[in-house]
C-alpha cells in the first residue's frame, strides 16, 4: 500500500494541492518499506487525485482539504484524512499503528474556483 503525505518543511502541509511536495510512504505490514518524496506538479482542479491514484495511492494525509478534492479522491477509491498536523515521519507511524488523529479540514485560506470549496 502507498500512502501520500501533504508536504512542507517535513510537516503535514495545511492544504492538499498547495503544497510543494509530497512524501510517498510504501507500506509493508506495519512498517515503512520506502520513502520517496515528489514535487507537485501544480494544483489544478481535479488532477492531483488521478494524478496520485496513478502513483498507487491508496490514502492522501494532508491539514486540509475541501469537500469536492475529498469526492474526487474517493471516485479513486483513495482513502483522505485531513486535520492532521506535525512532523510527516510521526504521522505516517501514528497511522501505521491506528492511532493518528484526524478532524476537521484545516484549509483556512479564501475559497475560490480551485476545488476546496
Amino acid at each position: 500500500m502507498i500512502i501520500a503525505v501533504a508536504t512542507e518543511n517535513n510537516m503535514v502541509a495545511q492544504h492538499f494541492g498547495r503544497c510543494p511536495e509530497y512524501t510517498l510512504f510504501k507500506l509493508a505490514e506495519k512498517s515503512i518499506a520506502e520513502e520517496q518524496i515528489i514535487q507537485n506538479p501544480g494544483h489544478e482542479p481535479g488532477f492531483l487525485p488521478g494524478y496520485l491514484a496513478d502513483k498507487g495511492v491508496k490514502c492522501i494525509i494532508a491539514g486540509g482539504m475541501g469537500p469536492r478534492a475529498q469526492s474526487l479522491f474517493d471516485d479513486h477509491n483513495i482513502e483522505t484524512r485531513i486535520g492532521v498536523a506535525g512532523p510527516v515521519r510521526d504521522v505516517v507511524e501514528a497511522y501505521l499503528s491506528g492511532e493518528l488523529n484526524s478532524g476537521p479540514s484545516a484549509c483556512e485560506h479564501p475559497h475560490g474556483n480551485h476545488g476546496c470549496s
